[in-house]
């Protein structure tokens, strides 16, 4: 489990280096919906693989995305945020919680991890959701995929209707026949 932290500790430095150092200054984002880091610590998913190459992603949602896009590439370490405390946890050994009243990321479905045992039989006792193991959280991202999938278009169709429309001064003018 230690190399696997000095692997990601590697990778994230490496990333400050080839920004130049600015990597504080500027927000990490999630690749594929954009979600940013700072709010998102407490389910964010860092993976690295054997050619140190990897991603930061929001969520066991966009995780599991990103596993199906990259299935040609071995996986050496992979850290999810500790739902309590944000702290980057190995995944699969992580206490995992499936479903409960929290609204999950990125899903309707929430998969929280924890770093302890006692935090998520408490998250369970105050929220519900069932303990589970890293697989059966994995199977869980993917079986939900369409579902959430079609949570999220929604979403972001009904966010886009409620932007106030921009004011135009020409007026349109219809012909008739």
């Amino acid at each position: 489990m230690k190399i696997r932290i000095i692997f990601i500790s590697i990778y994230l430095f490496s990333l400050i280096l080839l920004s130049g150092g600015s990597a504080a200054a500027e927000e990490v984002s999630c690749i594929y919906c954009g979600m940013d880091k700072a709010k998102f610590g407490y389910s964010w998913v860092v993976i690295v693989h054997e050619d140190n190459t990897g991603a930061e992603l929001c969520s066991i949602h966009c995780a599991a995305i990103y596993l199906a896009l990259n299935t040609h590439q071995t996986i050496d370490a992979m850290t999810v945020g500790d739902y309590v405390t944000a702290k980057p946890i190995d995944a699969e050994k992580a206490h995992w919680v499936i479903g409960g009243d929290k609204l999950g990321v990125m899903t309707s479905r929430a998969k929280w991890a924890f770093e302890t045992q006692e935090a998520a039989e408490k998250f369970i006792k105050e929220h519900g959701g069932q303990p589970a193991i890293f697989k059966e959280v994995i199977k869980a991202a993917f079986e939900d995929m369409y579902n959430d999938t079609v949570m999220i278009q929604k979403k972001r169709k009904l966010m886009k209707m409620l932007q106030p429309r921009p004011k135009t001064e020409e007026k349109l003018e219809f012909k008739e026949d």
